[in-house]
Order: C-alpha cells, then structure tokens, then sequence
C-alpha cells in the first residue's frame, strides 16, 4: 500500500500541566479529504498548529510520505508542501484579487534595474487557477474586498494549491459562511481533492463535513473520540461522538 502523503502518529502537546492533546492519530492521503471535527476546546487548533510547524508535539512522530519529519517552523511546513489557509486568509482585502494570488511569488520579466513584475502573466494565472477551482471572475483587477466570502476562501486554497501545496489544511473554511457560500468552498474543496492533492478540513459542522469527507475522526477534550470512514458514517453518530454520548452506531477504524 502507497504510505498516506500525511501521518501524525500518536501526537501529545502539554502547556505546562494543561493537557491539550493526547495520543492523536491522523492520516491525511492524497486525494483524499479527512474531516477532524470537534467543538470548540476539543483540540482541534492545537492540531492544525502541530501541522503547520507552528509548534511541535510534546510526543509522536509526523511522517510525510512514509518518512519521519521535524515541522520546525511554518517555513519548514511549506517547503514540504503543507500550506494552511487559516480563518482570517491572510490576504489583503484592498489589493486586487490577482495581487493577492501572486503576492509574494509576482512572476517578473526583464533584467536588472528593468526587471518588473509581469502583470499580463499574473492576470492570466490568477484567472486559469481560479477557473480550475470553479470560480469564474469577471475582473481579477477587482479589489479582493468586493468578492464574496465563500470568493475570497476559494481565492486562498487555490492560491496555496498553486504554489505546491501536495497537502491542505483548512482551519473552519466554512464557519462564517451562509448557506450557498458554504455549498460554493465546499465544491472547491472537492475540486481539490480530485486534483491529488491531501486535504485535512478541520471544522465542527458536521453536515458540511459529510458532503465532501472520506474519512472522519472526532477530537473531543484532546483525544480521538471517534473514527469513521464515509461508507460506514452517518451525521448522527458524529454529532453524538462530538458531544461526548455513547456512539448509536460503532465507529470503525479505516485502513
């Protein structure tokens, strides 16, 4: 069997004597969408920092395709290919849209003191990326502000697709969103997977994680409370796993 593109095996984070996670098991596959969901202080934040290199785990091992890895610093994390998108998008909601999708990265053309970013190129992959996400703009020179939110959540994910992300981690992409915004990130987030590329959505919603999770694992006060795969799940037994009654159909564990 192919070794899952992300695995964080037993992974332990203590803040002094506060315990917030606890022997947490993950597999995070290409292709695949694995669903941690919890409610709020179940621990789910702490894990998407471990991922991120934001800091590392008390204990446990993070293997990336099948090999041990240290995630030192977010830098680390991104240059083997984990981005996260994060609540707040990190994204500058004055600048135009194709700005925002190349800032940091703008292709240039030109040498020296004539080198200059090469708008043309910018616009063109901002629109074929976008396009390849499902999100059709009229204008990429539109002000980022002016998209709406479920616009602006698709703008980041293909944004950090495009520059190498073989895994995703999307922290509540769906949280502040209304219904048809939430259909929209969610198509995105499909469109993604059936790219190849390793997606965890961390969310508490579990219907939203229904419509698009392959595998299901619930955090509940720092430990795993529940796994599931999507052919033996149903929205009951997680909404039960999450708020800690005893499951009203047994959770297996997926291979």
């Amino acid at each position: 069997m192919t070794a899952p593109t992300l695995r964080a095996l037993s992974i332990s984070r203590d803040f002094g004597s506060v315990i917030a996670l606890r022997d947490v098991s993950l597999e995070i596959d290409a292709g695949r969408v694995t669903c941690l969901l919890g409610d709020n202080g179940a621990g789910k934040s702490t894990v998407i920092r471990i991922l991120s290199g934001v800091y590392p785990p008390t204990s446990g091992v993070i293997e990336m395709d099948g090999r041990e890895v240290e995630l030192r610093s977010p830098r680390a994390a991104r240059a083997l290919g984990i981005a996260t998108v994060h609540q707040d998008l990190a994204l500058a909601p004055l600048m135009s849209v194709w700005r925002n999708f190349v800032l940091g990265a703008e292709p240039t053309r030109g040498r020296g003191p004539f080198r200059r970013i090469d708008v043309a190129l910018a616009k063109e992959t901002t629109t074929r990326q976008l396009e390849d996400t499902g999100i059709a703009l009229d204008d990429v020179n539109r002000p980022l502000a002016t998209l709406s939110g479920g616009q602006r959540q698709a703008v980041a994910i293909a944004r950090a697709v495009h520059f190498g992300a073989s895994v995703l981690i999307l922290d509540e992409p769906t949280a502040a969103l209304g219904v048809n915004q939430a259909a929209r990130v969610l198509d995105t987030i499909g469109r993604v997977r059936d790219r190849g590329v390793a997606v965890l959505l961390v969310t508490h919603n579990p219907a939203h994680a229904l419509q698009v999770g392959d595998r299901f694992v619930i955090l509940r006060q720092g430990r795993v409370a529940g796994r599931w795969t999507s052919a033996d799940v149903r929205e009951e037994a997680l909404v039960i796993a999450m708020r800690g009654e005893p499951p009203a159909v047994s959770g297996t564990r997926d291979p």
